[in-house]
């Protein structure tokens, strides 16, 4: 009987974990995005951090590559919260970039969400599930919710809209009533910072790193990360716009683009480099 209980005891202690070593479920797991089905919204606060005009040229070149050319996805400027500052003006950038397939919500909120709200529910009605990357804060994501909400109350919202957030501050710059919202009426992942390495999101916030060219040779890739570096450089600190210090050490910041990794199912990628020696071409 003693062998007996020892083993028992053996087994039950390694099967059991250890609550101050357990890695979280968002950082352990990856999204079920299904390329076939689902709707990616890519949206960007743009304010007062450069770093989104990073984030969307690291985002076509993950789109451009051939694993994820079949990905449906919507990009939206301008789902900033309640934080001060000026606003960083994305929209050449966006154009060229996305070309049509984008939305402006600093333009006209309410117009914005209600074509965002068209495209979403095409993919509900497709069986599809909505993945939200907030590269800002959730408060256009929680009138989009609401929106959809009104329009199709036959439909567990809570189960098919998915909120992946990476930062702690784009939390706190959210409306209170809006991240309360959008927590309780979605399935919301908050995920690792992107700005750092090793904490098991990618970490792509990299002042070091200027090679870039050397790994892009697309045309097309070239011109959007230019354009991108070139608006960052412009605005970057620029009348009480945040400092970005990592750009202005002349590095790359795309840290908002770990959410779309988690969501995709590749957040195993280290670093910046990393990443361009994946998907730069």
């Amino acid at each position: 009987m003693k062998i007996k209980t020892l083993l028992f005891i053996a087994i039950a202690t390694i099967l059991t974990p250890l609550k101050g070593n357990a890695t979280p479920l968002h950082l352990s797991k990856t999204a079920n995005f299904n390329i076939e089905k689902d709707l990616l919204l890519v949206q960007y606060d743009c304010k007062t951090d450069v770093d989104d005009l990073h984030s969307v040229a690291a985002f076509i070149t993950l789109m451009s590559h051939s694993n994820f050319k079949k990905v449906n996805y919507h990009a939206v400027a301008g789902t900033y919260g309640i934080q001060e500052g000026l606003y960083v003006p994305p929209n050449d950038l966006f154009r060229l970039a996305f070309g049509d397939n984008w939305t402006d919500a600093h333009e006209n909120l309410k117009n914005a969400v209600e074509r965002v709200k068209v495209i979403a529910k095409t993919t509900l009605a497709n069986q599809g599930d909505i993945w939200i990357a907030d590269a800002g804060q959730s408060d256009f994501s929680a009138e989009l919710v609401k929106a959809l909400q009104a329009d199709l109350p036959e439909i567990n919202i809570s189960q098919r809209i998915h909120v992946v957030q990476h930062s702690d501050w784009n939390e706190e710059v959210t409306s209170p009533a809006s991240l309360d919202f959008v927590k309780k009426n979605t399935a919301y992942h908050k995920i690792a910072d992107g700005n750092a390495v090793g904490n098991g999101t990618p970490g792509f916030r990299t002042p070091d790193y200027t090679n870039w060219k050397d790994k892009i040779t697309d045309p097309k890739l070239i011109a959007i990360w230019q354009l991108a570096i070139d608006l960052g450089n412009k605005y970057n600190g620029k009348e009480d716009r945040y400092n970005n210090e990592a750009i202005a050490a002349g590095g790359l910041d795309f840290s908002d683009l770990s959410e779309v990794c988690w969501i995709l199912g590749i957040a195993d990628i280290k670093d910046t480099a990393h990443f361009f020696s994946l998907y730069s071409n």
